[in-house]
């Protein structure tokens, strides 16, 4: 187990830690009064190392463009920063608030926060519960605003970064983003505005 651990990186040792800290909750008392389940350390971190249970900010931009409708994506924010900015498509529920949530057993549901803590936590939930298809959104809508929605071209970038800038972009102004190119990091940071709600066409 410490020779797996050891290997993880930064991120996905937090995202463990969070697993585990969601497992501790539900012993400890929780929304879902009663519920029991025994965890397995190193079935744990081989999902953490291998992220099965996680859905990357390209592919989900992929399934909302062609409209795919076999998922479920929970932002697991403050009503407040969901009414700022969330991914279309999204239903804003608390982490309290998914016990009560008409969330079923058998659907894709994807969960989302700031980074990725709130939304391992709220895996393990619902994993607890039996929910077998919980993914969660790799990076968060951190990583959603930083490829999706403002991605930026390295200096001195290769011919395939390039290439795949070039598909970013086209992805990018479907989110109302702005493609980043060039420019210090406070003239990149300018322009950074999140786009008005309003579910692409």
């Amino acid at each position: 187990m410490n020779n797996i651990f050891s290997k993880l990186s930064m991120n996905k040792k937090l995202a463990l830690l969070a697993f585990i800290l969601g497992a501790v909750a539900i012993f400890a008392g929780s929304p879902y009064q009663g519920t029991s389940f025994s965890l397995d350390a190193k079935e744990l971190a081989m999902i953490v190392e291998t992220e099965v249970d996680h859905v990357s900010v390209e592919k989900l931009a992929d399934w909302i463009i062609q409209g795919k409708a076999d998922f479920r994506l929970i932002d697991l924010r403050t009503e407040k920063k969901f009414s700022e900015y969330h991914i279309p498509t999204a239903e804003n529920v608390t982490i309290t608030g998914l016990s009560e949530h008409p969330l079923y057993r058998n659907e894709k549901i994807i969960l989302y926060s700031e980074g990725g803590i709130h939304s391992a936590q709220a895996w393990m939930l619902l994993k607890a519960h039996g929910y077998k298809g919980v993914y969660m959104l790799t990076g968060g809508l951190d990583e959603w605003t930083d490829k999706i929605l403002f991605p930026k071209l390295a200096q001195n970038a290769t011919p395939d970064q390039i290439a795949i800038f070039e598909k970013m972009k086209e992805v990018s102004k479907f989110f109302g983003g702005s493609p980043q190119v060039g420019g210090t990091a406070e003239e990149v940071s300018m322009k950074k505005q999140m786009p008005k709600l309003e579910m692409p066409t």
